[in-house]
């Protein structure tokens, strides 16, 4: 039997030990308001086998453009960059 977490209006969350095929609590556990909604939490998904590899799933560090190329990376600054420094000339 699964656990569901159920949310009110009230914003208090609650968990429920109970069959799939039970109704939904009508009030909260907490303070007795209602009607509760089931809260959803979205689940990883990893495929495994032969046709899969590791370097088949994103990490979201490159983004493509819409038209498919690859985005430009930003210019950082070098050391080099930076403006000189005037030496003052000695007074005799």
């Amino acid at each position: 039997m699964p656990i569901y977490e159920y949310r009110c209006p009230n914003g208090h969350l609650f968990e429920l030990f109970q069959k799939m095929g039970d109704p939904p609590p009508n009030a909260c556990e907490t303070c007795g308001e209602g009607p509760v909604e089931r809260v959803l939490y979205p689940v990883a998904v990893h495929f495994t086998g032969s046709g899969f590899y590791s370097t088949d799933y994103g990490r979201g560090g490159r983004k493509q453009s819409k038209d498919g190329a690859e985005p430009e990376k930003e210019k950082k600054a070098d050391k080099t960059d930076k403006p000189e420094k005037k030496e003052k000339a000695a007074e005799a």
